[in-house]
């Protein structure tokens, strides 16, 4: 362990001398923009390994250098934000080529990436001059980056086909690797015809002193109050590339509602920062969280950050009479439901209901002339857009009775409740 320690060391003093080039961090903030991604492909959201944290805390991950190249990674401008365009325009990535067949044939070229304290994001090319067929589409993934102390799964990414289905552009995003790596082993996955599923892996070096430097790294330790918990926003990194918060949550209904973190809102210079996407998952702390916002703009003046949206959770005492029911909305606090349909079937008692789509009923059940049935089921959920813009969602509630309901009683609704916390960001 000792040699380790010592080999990290003299590792990052050898990163500390590296000169920056005198105009290159003004070219490189000069890159910055506030555009929406366009996500086509998803993957399992960040995971800090707490490994990766000891090293983050002893190097600091706040990469010294720059490198300048000259050269930038060519035919992705389709898969990129117009952040990361510019930024690869300034020749900001690094030059991989390395290739390797998938089963079928397909070339898999690995171009170039891009890296920073936030993620790692890599390019890469399919090319078949017979046609890339939509199994190998499907069925082809990247799952992950190791190295030295890094074992960093894949976030998000998109990608694009030619007209002609013989090449295919993308990238992915993957967790930040460790800094003091010097190869990095991509593996990807891959499914034969046969269903059966292998798993392959291309290396490639890597220079830890060409990754973009880290603008903001500052700890936040700030909680806040919701109806069914607490949260924790721990720190900001942000980089040229990209801005990321995480915390840690304690919110018994958080599952309850879809993307209950895309509520919270960066504001920088009065205007909101592009949200990127979110994730959550478990860990030893308890549930952890982070929310990926684009690049800061260059001349930053005021930063907050703002939750004006997160999971609530109402109490009701609805009794909503179903003799006389017309398609209409029935008010249920601040939101509103439409019973579609009752129907009595081989299954039970079926009722049809829409709602907003944020808005999950709690503790409900029919009346019936002799007793009160809890809900057994929902099933045939949809989802459809209002005049107004609204997304509504539709779904039927299976009863186990076949006896005709009086009442639809509701005694609880979760939904994304408005709070207005903001918080403060040191800027200077």
């Amino acid at each position: 362990m000792k040699r380790i320690e010592e080999r990290l060391i003299d590792e990052k003093k050898r990163l500390d001398a590296v000169t920056v080039p005198e105009d290159l961090e003004a070219r490189l903030r000069t890159a910055l923009n506030n555009t929406p991604k366009r996500t086509k492909r998803r993957a399992p959201i960040w995971v800090i390994a707490a490994i990766a944290l000891l090293f983050m805390s002893i190097a600091g991950y706040n990469y010294k250098a720059f490198a300048y190249y000259g050269k930038k990674i060519f035919g992705f401008d389709e898969v990129m934000t117009d952040t990361l365009n510019e930024l690869n325009n300034d020749g900001m990535g690094q030059i991989i080529e390395k290739q390797t067949k998938l089963e079928d044939g397909t070339d898999f070229i690995i171009n170039g990436i891009i890296t920073d304290a936030n993620q790692l994001i890599l390019y890469y090319t399919l090319i078949n001059p017979n046609g890339i067929d939509e199994h190998t589409r499907m069925s082809f993934s990247l799952s992950k980056v190791t190295g030295f102390l890094t074992n960093s799964y894949a976030e998000f990414g998109s990608s694009l086909m030619n007209d002609d289905q013989t090449e295919l552009k993308g990238t992915m995003s993957f967790e930040p690797v460790n800094p003091f790596s010097k190869k990095l082993t991509l593996h990807y996955d891959q499914q034969l015809e046969n269903s059966q599923m292998i798993e392959r892996s291309i290396s490639f070096s890597y220079h830890p002193n060409e990754a973009l430097q880290t603008e903001m790294k500052q700890s936040l330790k700030k909680k806040f109050t919701v109806d069914k918990g607490t949260f924790t926003f721990n720190s900001i990194t942000a980089t040229p590339a990209s801005t990321v918060i995480d915390g840690t949550l304690n919110v018994e209904n958080f599952d309850r509602v879809a993307s209950a973190l895309h509520g919270i809102e960066l504001i920088a210079n009065g205007r909101p920062v592009q949200l990127m996407g979110s994730g959550n998952q478990s860990s030893l702390k308890g549930q952890e969280f982070e929310v990926r916002y684009d690049a800061l703009p260059k001349q930053l003046d005021s930063l907050q950050l703002v939750i004006n949206e997160f999971v609530g959770y109402e109490k009701l005492e609805e009794n909503i009479a179903l003799a006389t029911i017309k398609n209409e909305p029935i008010p249920i606090e601040s939101k509103e439901l439409w019973v579609k349909d009752v129907s009595t079937t081989v299954q039970g008692v079926e009722i049809t209901i829409a709602t907003e789509n944020d808005v999950m009923l709690d503790r409900v059940s029919i009346k019936t002339h002799n007793e009160v049935i809890p809900l057994k089921t929902t099933v045939n959920q949809t989802h459809t857009e209002l005049e107004d813009g609204r997304i509504m969602k539709e779904r039927t509630l299976l009863f186990d009775t076949t006896e005709e309901p009086e009442y639809l009683l509701i005694q609880g609704m979760h939904y994304m409740k408005q709070y207005n916390h903001t918080l403060e960001i040191r800027v200077d």
